[in-house]
């Protein structure tokens, strides 16, 4: 909440039903429609309750966004920690998974697009987490060999995030939307691949990263 305020809420079981039935909502209408284009009376219809009870418990359609931020930043963690912890081998953990994440993702890519504060922090979340899993991998995982790990966890982690941006341009491309079930596997599946495959010979590999070292800064400056 806003100034550091919480929702008000009740103890029954009523409410915490509704609070969540709410907020799945508001979800929902934020990936579709924006923050600009979303309405605490939007909400509230797809929720099933009246706008009065939006506003009991979130207090404001800014509060109810930081509410569905914090869930999504949440929800994303529990699957990356489950995931890693043996759930990517398991069919039934990752239907679970998808079912869970995938809405969150698709909340997550407007929310990148359109600057909600809760995406730059889940964004370095994400690459602090990435550094600390390459620098002590799990089973099924290799220490990279690069020398600068947070470079590197920066970058693997603008990837993902760039696939959930993209999302569009990408279910275009693949003739099925990559953030349901239908698309989702074809695009991880491809994503292995390439993670997999060395595309570069270990000799050009070389010659780039010794070409980078040896480009001064000023050489990219704009001469104007």
């Amino acid at each position: 909440m806003t100034g550091g305020e919480e929702p008000p809420t009740t103890d029954t079981a009523s409410d915490l039903t509704a609070r969540a039935r709410i907020r799945d909502a508001a979800l929902a209408l934020f990936a579709e429609r924006g923050m600009r284009g979303t309405t605490i009376r939007a909400v509230a219809e797809a929720a099933g309750v009246s706008p009065g009870l939006v506003q009991h418990h979130f207090g404001s359609k800014e509060g109810l966004r930081e509410a569905c931020d914090e869930h999504v930043i949440e929800a994303l963690r529990t699957i990356k920690r489950q995931a890693l912890d043996g759930g990517m081998g398991d069919p039934g953990f990752m239907g679970l998974a998808l079912r869970t994440g995938l809405p969150a993702q698709r909340y997550l890519a407007r929310a990148l697009v359109d600057g909600s504060p809760a995406a730059a922090r889940l964004f370095d979340d994400a690459v602090a987490a990435y550094e600390d899993l390459l620098e002590r991998p799990g089973p099924g995982m290799n220490k990279p060999t690069t020398s600068d790990l947070h470079a590197y966890a920066t970058a693997v982690t603008g990837m993902a995030f760039g696939m959930v941006v993209l999302h569009e341009h990408l279910s275009r491309a693949l003739g099925a939307n990559t953030l349901t079930l239908e698309g989702y596997p074809r695009l991880t599946k491809a994503l292995l691949d390439v993670h997999t495959d060395n595309l570069v010979s270990p000799e050009l590999l070389e010659q780039t990263r010794a070409a980078l070292d040896r480009l001064s800064p000023s050489e990219g400056a704009d001469d104007a």
